[in-house]
């Protein structure tokens, strides 16, 4: 299999149902992969100071963290429990898969973050009974997505390759994936920490295609064109399609 039809499988799935469209991949391909297109809260461990933030360091090893809560941990306690899910993936079937990536990504994932940003600055003009039909809906079209997409396992392997600092005290986790017999494929993820847990809040694919820029297009873009209703039973009938594919394939 050539490393563009395995993108077009697996590597879809990894960034959570990016927009496929020429045009779009075009708009994007120009944004920062510091994620400064797209604001992001001040973490935790910051100072509350607009200013505060440093990005001085921005692309520089960064320093190590706690081995319990750290950036590198996240991301590989979350290829861990993918690569079991793969291994297992036929027995689990398409339900089971949902079940299991469900905490999983909850866990590595800030999706309620996500989900925001992806509609760009419409998301504030939201009631909050809005914010939460949309947020829902988001959730479960990513969890689905990964479970239609992560089907089985052929040798994948994870690799950490390192961690940089980035933008307002969040940091940028360097992984690739290794495909027997095919060429290596650069993913990094950007992480905040929150609480004490660092959490993903974008997703880069081939190091420099942002899935939150990738969303935020399509979607923003849809909200104007058609309306929230029709958004969310557009994203309702992806979801419905996901099921019915990964139900009959197993």
């Amino acid at each position: 299999m050539s490393k563009s039809n395995r993108l077009n499988g697996m590597m879809i799935a990894l960034v959570a149902a990016l927009a496929t469209q020429a045009t779009v991949a075009q708009e994007v391909a120009a944004i920062d992969p510091s994620g400064e297109a797209i604001n992001v809260p001040a973490a935790s461990d910051t100072s509350n100071t607009s200013d505060a933030t440093d990005d001085s360091n921005a692309g520089k090893p960064a320093e190590p963290d706690g081995a319990e809560s750290s950036p590198a941990a996240t991301i590989e306690t979350f290829h861990r429990g993918l690569l079991e899910i793969m291994k297992q993936a036929k027995t689990l079937g398409f339900q089971g898969r949902i079940d299991e990536l469900t905490p999983l990504m909850a866990l590595t994932f800030d999706l309620d973050f996500m989900a925001s940003k992806s509609l760009g600055r419409t998301w504030r003009t939201f009631s909050d009974e809005k914010k939460r039909l949309w947020a829902e809906t988001f959730t479960r079209f990513t969890v689905a997505n990964y479970a239609g997409r992560f089907t089985g396992f052929t040798g994948e392997e994870f690799v950490t390759l390192g961690v940089e600092d980035a933008a307002r005290g969040t940091r940028i986790v360097l992984t690739k994936i290794v495909i027997p017999s095919e060429d290596d494929v650069q993913l990094n993820y950007r992480v905040i920490q929150m609480d004490g847990e660092w959490q993903v809040i974008d997703v880069y694919l081939d190091g420099t295609v942002s899935e939150l820029a990738l969303r935020r297009s399509e979607y923003s873009s849809a909200l104007k064109r058609e309306g929230f209703e029709q958004l969310l039973a557009s994203i309702e009938i992806k979801i419905e399609d996901l099921k019915t594919k990964g139900l009959a394939e197993g």
